[in-house]
């Protein structure tokens, strides 16, 4: 790390956890967790939908300095939009972080690039913070297009984004053959991605920007590889899935300056 990004690890519960398992997560996280824990990292958690509430009452009425964030939202207001959640309403509930564009959400629900921006425009309008996802398949990896492929990615996602806006954003670079698999990029090749999305952002939207936004890393982060991440200087944090449910596993993630 170079000093300048302080780190933000997230945990995307996907869909896991009613709200009775959400608060105990949540307060057990919050006994794990130390002040210098909080000072050297920045936390989030990203629990369903209707665990919400729940987490915002407990985090505010003991509280605990973690971030609330959501798993996605749609890009309206309001409207009928039967089954959806709008950024304003996340806003109310003091929601800081939306997840956007994860691959999830790419593969299984079929949002395209356009739909990521617009819903990155959403989130930022709200007075909220995307991390916006991107990443390659196993195929695209395998064919050497990683690069051109993500860098695409972060070009239609950003699109339309002052330099300014995307200086306070979050990209996470999730390789899709790592989620929920196991499998776990190297961190030289981790980095290698993360540098190129930060080059993309400095081509296309200026150094200060670029020094500014963090790169978060996803796909199967476990403590025994965090520390090996978080060293590589262009990745700025984790977004945690499935070690994330197990709050003693989050932690150790969390306090991985400590090992080595």
């Amino acid at each position: 790390m170079d000093g300048k990004r302080k780190p933000l690890i997230s945990a995307n519960w996907k869909m896991n956890h009613n709200h009775f398992e959400a608060i105990q997560a949540v307060q057990k996280l919050s006994y794990l967790l130390s002040a210098a824990d909080h000072e050297a990292v920045d936390v989030s958690v990203h629990p369903p939908f209707t665990d919400l509430r729940s987490v915002q009452t407990v985090l505010q009425s003991d509280e605990i300095p973690v971030l609330l964030g959501a798993q996605d939202c749609h890009w309206e207001a309001s409207g009928a939009f039967t089954g959806e959640v709008s950024p304003a309403m996340l806003a109310k509930l003091d929601v800081s972080h939306v997840i956007v564009g994860h691959s999830e959400r790419r593969q299984l629900f079929g949002e395209v690039d356009q739909v990521v921006n617009v819903k990155v425009k959403a989130v930022i309008a709200e007075g909220m913070t995307p991390i916006m996802c991107c990443g390659e398949s196993l195929e695209e990896r395998e064919a050497g297009t990683t690069d051109s492929r993500v860098a695409s990615q972060v070009r239609a996602g950003l699109a339309g984004l002052t330099p300014e806006q995307i200086s306070s954003m979050v990209i996470a670079y999730e390789p899709i053959w790592a989620i929920g698999t196991g499998k776990v990029a190297t961190p030289e090749d981790a980095q290698s991605v993360c540098a190129t999305i930060r080059r993309v952002v400095r081509e296309d939207s200026g150094t200060a920007a670029a020094d500014a936004v963090r790169i978060q890393y996803g796909g199967s982060v476990k403590p025994v590889s965090a520390p090996d991440l978080m060293r590589q200087p262009d990745i700025d944090g984790a977004l945690v899935g499935g070690a994330s449910l197990d709050p003693e596993e989050f932690a150790r993630i969390i306090a991985y300056r400590l090992v080595g």
